[in-house]
Formats: C-alpha cells, sequence, structure tokens
C-alpha cells in the first residue's frame, strides 16, 4: 500500500468513533451517562442570626462635689482605669478644714458628756448600795448615759462625714471618660469633676434587620466574637425592641452568659453576635444542585419524563448543604451532579454563531 493509503487508513480509524457518536449515537450515550440524584429529604438544623454588634456601659456616672472647697491631688486622667472606692482626689480650704474643726469640737464635748454620764452612774450605783441614794437618781443617771452615748455617736458620725467630703472616691469600676477640672480649683457644690464609664454594668447593643428579626425571642444564646480576634464570649438576648428603629432595624440587648464582672470585653468594643434559633425541620438538597438563571433559584427534578426544571426558594446554606424554604416535597429527587450543565442542555444547538 502506497503511503497516501495508509495516511486515508489511519485517519479513519480515527474519524470512525467520531462517527459513531454523531445523530443517535449521541443521544444514545447521554441516555447512558445520566447525572447523579439525590432523595430529598427533611433535615433538623438551627437558624443562626447574625449581625454587627458593640459593647456599652449600663451606666455612667458622674461624680460631683458636696460642699464646696479647693480641690487637690487629682490623681486620674481621662482614659485611666479605676477601682470601686479608689481615691481619685481631695478638696481642701478654709471651707472644708473650718467645718473640719468645727466636728472635731462637737466630738470632743460630746466625749466629755459621756464620761461624766459614766462617772455619774457608777457614783449613783454605789450610793444606792449604801442606801445613800434612790432608786429614781439611778435610772436618772442611766438616761442621762444613753443620751450621752447617743449624742457621741451622731458627732462621731458628722465627724466622719466631714472627713468623707475632704476625699472623692470612685463611686464604680470602670474607665474614666472626662475630667472637668484642675488641682487648685475653686470648686462648688453639685459641680461635676469628672465622668466615669462603668464597666461593672456592660451589655451589647445588635441591630438585625429583615425577615431575621421575626426569630428573635428573649433567651436566644449565642457567642460575640470581637472585631480585634479576641475569646467569644458566651451571651444571651436580654431585651427585643418591640419597635423598628429609625434606621430600619431591631435593637437587640445582649448579657454575658458568666456572672458580672467575669466577660472578657471592653467597652466600645465591635464585633459580631450570631444567635442559635429554634430547631427547625426543612428539605436540604446540595447547595451544588442550585441553578441561577433569570433572577430565579431552580433544580432538576428527576421524573418519568426526564430531568425536569423546578423554581425553588433556598433557605439557609450550612457547609455543603441548602435548606429549601419552599418548591420541593419529601421524596424528590434532584440532579446534584453536574445539574448547570444538565439545565443548559442543548444550547449549544439553539445557538447559531454569525457567519
Amino acid at each position: 500500500m502506497s503511503n497516501l493509503g495508509q495516511r486515508f487508513a489511519a485517519a479513519w480509524l480515527i474519524l470512525l468513533p467520531l462517527f459513531c457518536l454523531s445523530g443517535e449515537g449521541l443521544a444514545l450515550a447521554a441516555d447512558v451517562a445520566q447525572p447523579a440524584v439525590v432523595t430529598v429529604q427533611p433535615k433538623t438544623f438551627s437558624p443562626r442570626l447574625t449581625a454587627y454588634a458593640q459593647v456599652v456601659p449600663t451606666t455612667i456616672v458622674k461624680v460631683r462635689v458636696v460642699d464646696a472647697g479647693v480641690l487637690r491631688d487629682l490623681r486620674v486622667l481621662p482614659g485611666s482605669v479605676v477601682t470601686t472606692g479608689e481615691v481619685l482626689a481631695r478638696v481642701g480650704g478654709t471651707r472644708v478644714q473650718s467645718l473640719l474643726t468645727q466636728r472635731e469640737t462637737a466630738v470632743r464635748s460630746a466625749q466629755a458628756r459621756l464620761d461624766a454620764a459614766r462617772r455619774a452612774l457608777t457614783i449613783m450605783r454605789h450610793q444606792l448600795a449604801a442606801q445613800l441614794s434612790t432608786r429614781q437618781a439611778v435610772d436618772a443617771a442611766t438616761s442621762e448615759l444613753a443620751a450621752a452615748h447617743a449624742a457621741w455617736q451622731t458627732a462621731q458620725a458628722q465627724l466622719n462625714e466631714a472627713r468623707n467630703l475632704q476625699v472623692f472616691r470612685a463611686p464604680t469600676a470602670g474607665s474614666v471618660v472626662s475630667v472637668q477640672a484642675a488641682d487648685g480649683e475653686e470648686v462648688s457644690p453639685g459641680e461635676t469633676i469628672l465622668t466615669i464609664q462603668s464597666t461593672d454594668g456592660l451589655w451589647i447593643r445588635a441591630e438585625y434587620y429583615g425577615a431575621a428579626t421575626a426569630a428573635l425571642r428573649i433567651g436566644m444564646t449565642g457567642r460575640f466574637k470581637p472585631a480585634d480576634g479576641g475569646g467569644a464570649v458566651a451571651v444571651k438576648v436580654a431585651t427585643v425592641a418591640s419597635a423598628v428603629g429609625a434606621n430600619g432595624g431591631t435593637r437587640v440587648g445582649l448579657s454575658a452568659v458568666q456572672a458580672a464582672g467575669a466577660a472578657l470585653w471592653v467597652s466600645g468594643q465591635w464585633g459580631t453576635v450570631t444567635l442559635e434559633g429554634p430547631p427547625q425541620s426543612m428539605l436540604a438538597v446540595p447547595t451544588a444542585a442550585l441553578i441561577l438563571d433569570r433572577g430565579n433559584w431552580w433544580v432538576l427534578v428527576r421524573t418519568a419524563h426526564g430531568d425536569q426544571p423546578r423554581q425553588v426558594v433556598p433557605g439557609p446554606t450550612r457547609g455543603w448543604q441548602t435548606w429549601i424554604a419552599s418548591g420541593l416535597r419529601p421524596g424528590d429527587q434532584v440532579v446534584a451532579q453536574d445539574a448547570f450543565l444538565e439545565y443548559h442542555r442543548g444550547i449549544a444547538q439553539s445557538y447559531q454563531p454569525p457567519n
């Protein structure tokens, strides 16, 4: 055989399989290699509601002046972290010193009266034993001792109050937001010298939008994940706003599941909060079975007449599965492999490129 004949025979051997697959051959191959399907069954899942959130304080505490004086020994600056009872500043001046001297004098007078009443009662009891006094005199001395003791307690309490007026202490643990006075400044009663943002009452404020708000319930639990990468904090829903806010969202208040003060967060911190909703039963399909066409979602359902497209409404997605809100029934067989290619089969035949 000549070289030309050998080449013709080789070309025929290459093209022969292609001719066998043309026409009815292609249809037969398509019938044999059908995509894999899965049977739709109900599955239980817990919906997750995620929103941006911020840690905010429950209260802002203002430290005010009770009595006029001169501010001294101011020990904090904006941003300082303070503990409950920590000394923040002192107040002095002639008015404070005059009040303190007056109260100390009152305590010394009350102490002298108390000592005299004790001695008088002791004498009266000795005289009663020697029949040199009467029971009425002893009772009168006892009453005087009780009155003297009450007067001393009152004077001592007033002295302690005057001393406490000299010292400003942090009423709660937190951080100093602002300082409105300076050392050496004359302050008046009721004047605010500094403001503290409490850390004892931190909570999380989140905003939820859309259909997710219908699932919000008080008592739902979840986790707050700080944006700075800190450890997640277990939280629970404490409040749900009864009305939609001006921005169209529903405000949710969350508190830490741990004991007060044990939450690992700081005021002003941003992050995301994810809540676990109540368990629900919905039909689930592989995410690869979903086909987006003309703005709608479809799946291919295997029927006796072949694979038929059916429009569906997808729900939440977890991993490789997507739950279907509507469009399918239990027992339906859905194409799960190459669904997009199967859905668009034949598009090449209907498309005619320009000459």
